[in-house]
C-alpha cells in the first residue's frame, strides 16, 4: 500500500514536522487542517489545505473542517474500480495515510477550575470521526493517533516503501482504543457522579504497565488506570524496581486502611490481611506497635503510613525485611537511610479522598458497590456495664481498623494499637480464637471489635476467657439477647453500632 496522500490534523504537533518532512521528500502529498497546515508550512513543507479538497471553507470558529465526503470518502474508499471511479467523478482523491490526535479534553476536564463551557469546547468531534473511519479502513489505510508511532511508521516506509498490514491493524486497535477512552472520559465527566450506579458503565482505563507476571509467575498480568493516572495508585515510585501485581493488592489495601484515620497511623498488610495497625502521636511511635501486632507476619509485608515517613520511622524499621513502603511523602532523612534497602520500593502517594465506587470482577462482568466509608452511626451500650473511657477509646479505634479486615474480621486493641487480628475465616469463633491467639497474654484488658454480629455467644465467651473486657459489634442476630446475656454473665461492656463492615 503505497502512500500518496496524507491528511495531518493534530493537537499535539510533537514531532510534527520531522514525520510530514520525510513524506513529503518521499512525493508524498500532505493535506492540512487549521493549525497543522501553518506549522508545516513554516517549515517550508508543501500543504495542501482541507478546504482546498472539500471546497468549502472552516467554519464555526473551525468547529467544522475535516466533517467532508471528500475527506471521509478518500479515507474510505475499499481501492475498487468502482470506489475510485465515484471519487474521481467528484473531483476527489484516496487518503492513504491519517495522522490525528484530539483535543486535551481530559486535561481540560481534570482542571476543577475549568468551566463547562471550555470543557465542552475540547470534546473532539472531526477527530473522532477521521480515527475511526481510517481505523476502520485499515486495510488500505494507515492512521496514526500517537506521536510515538511516527518513527516506527517512517522507519517501515523507508525499509519497504510502505507500512505493513499488521502494522496497519495494530495501530488501528490502537485508534479505536483512543476513541474509546476518549469517549468514556466525556462521560464520565458529563455524568458528574451523580448516580454511582448507572445502567451503562465504561470504563475508559488504559494499560499503564505490563507486569513482571499475576499472583502467580504464570499468570500473565498488566496494570490498568484510569485517564490522569500516570503512576502506580497514582502515585510515584521512588525507588526499587517495578511493583508486582500482589504488591499493588496489598499496598492498595494499606494505604486505605492508613488513610481511614486521622491520628499519625502505620499499617502493615501482607497477604492483603492487616497484620498491624496503630496511631500514635508520631510515626516512631506508631510503627513498633503496629509490628508488635504480630512480628512474624509483618515479614515480607507492606507499610502504609498517612504522614510523610521520616527519618526516624525509616531507622526504627531495624533489620525488618519490607516489600514496599507507601506514604504521601518520604523526607530525604528517610530516603537516606531507606536507600540501603535496595529491594525495597518506596511509593509516593498523595492523599485525596477515594473513589465513590469499587469494582471486583466476576464472571461474565463486575460487581460495583459505594465504598463503605466506615460511618458509625448512633452506639448503643447493651450492656448493665458501660465501657470506661479507656475502654471506649479502645473500641473507637478497634471498630475503625476492624473494617479493613477480611471477613471474618475480629480484632483486638488497646489504646491505639491493634494486638491480634483474626480474618478471612469462615468462623466467626474460630477469627475470634485466632486473634487471642496472635494477643497472647496481651488480650488480658484489651477490648474486640466484630466486623459484623455475633452468630452465637461463643465468640464472646473466648474472648472473656482471654481477658478481654469490652465488645463492639453491629448487632443484628437473632440471638443478640443471648450474646447480651453472656456478656452481662461474664462481665463484659458491649456496644452496637447498627453498620456492619463485610469485606469479602
Amino acid at each position: 500500500m503505497t502512500i500518496k496522500r496524507a491528511l495531518l490534523s493534530v493537537y499535539d504537533k510533537t514531532g510534527l514536522v520531522d514525520f510530514a518532512r520525510p513524506l513529503a521528500e518521499r512525493g508524498v502529498e500532505l493535506v492540512a487542517s487549521g493549525g497543522t497546515a501553518r506549522v508545516l508550512r513554516q517549515a517550508g513543507l508543501p500543504v495542501r489545505p482541507v478546504s482546498d479538497v472539500t471546497g468549502s471553507p472552516e467554519i464555526l470558529d473551525g468547529r467544522v473542517k475535516t466533517l467532508h465526503p471528500a475527506i471521509h470518502g478518500g479515507i474510505l474508499s475499499r481501492r475498487t474500480s468502482a470506489d475510485r471511479d465515484q471519487l474521481g467523478s467528484l473531483g476527489w482523491d484516496e487518503i492513504d495515510l491519517v495522522a490525528v490526535n484530539l483535543y486535551p479534553f481530559e486535561e481540560t476536564a481534570a482542571d476543577p477550575h475549568a468551566f463547562l463551557e471550555a470543557v465542552i469546547e475540547q470534546i473532539d468531534i472531526g477527530g473522532v470521526a477521521l480515527l475511526r473511519a481510517a481505523a476502520k479502513n485499515f486495510a488500505h489505510v494507515t492512521v496514526v493517533c500517537d506521536p510515538a508511532d511516527y518513527a516506527p511508521v517512517l522507519a517501515e516506509i523507508e525499509a519497504q516503501g510502505e507500512v505493513s498490514l499488521e502494522t496497519r491493524r495494530r495501530l488501528a486497535v490502537k485508534a479505536f482504543a483512543r476513541t474509546a477512552a476518549y469517549d468514556a472520559a466525556i462521560w464520565r465527566y458529563l455524568a458528574g457522579g451523580e448516580d454511582l450506579l448507572p445502567e451503562a458503565l465504561v470504563l475508559g482505563l488504559r494499560k499503564l504497565a505490563d507486569l513482571r507476571y499475576g499472583e502467580n509467575p504464570h499468570q500473565r498480568a498488566a496494570l490498568y488506570a484510569s485517564p490522569g493516572v500516570a503512576g502506580p495508585l497514582g502515585g510515584e515510585l521512588l525507588q526499587g524496581k517495578p511493583l508486582s501485581y500482589n504488591n499493588l493488592l496489598d499496598l492498595d489495601a494499606a494505604w486505605r486502611a492508613a488513610s481511614a484515620f486521622e491520628r499519625p497511623t502505620v499499617v502493615i498488610v501482607k497477604h492483603l490481611s492487616p497484620c498491624g495497625i496503630a496511631s500514635a502521636d508520631t510515626l516512631a511511635d506508631a510503627f513498633p506497635s503496629a509490628l508488635a501486632g504480630d512480628p512474624v507476619s509483618a515479614f515480607g509485608g507492606v507499610i502504609a503510613a498517612n504522614r510523610p515517613f521520616d527519618g526516624a520511622t525509616a531507622r526504627a524499621l531495624g533489620d525488618l525485611f519490607v516489600e514496599a513502603i507507601v506514604a504521601p511523602a518520604f523526607t530525604d532523612e528517610a530516603r537516606e537511610v531507606l536507600s540501603g534497602r535496595k529491594g525495597c520500593r518506596l511509593l509516593a502517594l498523595e492523599r485525596a479522598a477515594p473513589e465513590a465506587v469499587e469494582m471486583r470482577s466476576v464472571r461474565g462482568g463486575l460487581l460495583v458497590q459505594e465504598r463503605d466509608w466506615g460511618d458509625e452511626a448512633e452506639w448503643q451500650v447493651v450492656t448493665r456495664r458501660a465501657p470506661t473511657d479507656p475502654e471506649m477509646q479502645a473500641l473507637r479505634f478497634a471498630w475503625r481498623a476492624v473494617a479493613h479486615v477480611k471477613s471474618n474480621g475480629i480484632l483486638l486493641a488497646r489504646g491505639e494499637a491493634a494486638l491480634g487480628i483474626g480474618g478471612g475465616l469462615p468462623s466467626r469463633v474460630d477469627a475470634v480464637r485466632l486473634a487471642v491467639a496472635k494477643a497472647g497474654e496481651r488480650a488480658r484488658g484489651a477490648v474486640m471489635a466484630s466486623d459484623a454480629f455475633f452468630p452465637f455467644p461463643d465468640g464472646v465467651e473466648v474472648a472473656a476467657r482471654a481477658g478481654v473486657t469490652a465488645v463492639v459489634q453491629p448487632g443484628g442476630s437473632v440471638r443478640d439477647s443471648q450474646v447480651i446475656e453472656a456478656a452481662d454473665r461474664l462481665g463484659l461492656a458491649m456496644c452496637f453500632t447498627g453498620v456492619r463492615h463485610f469485606r469479602h
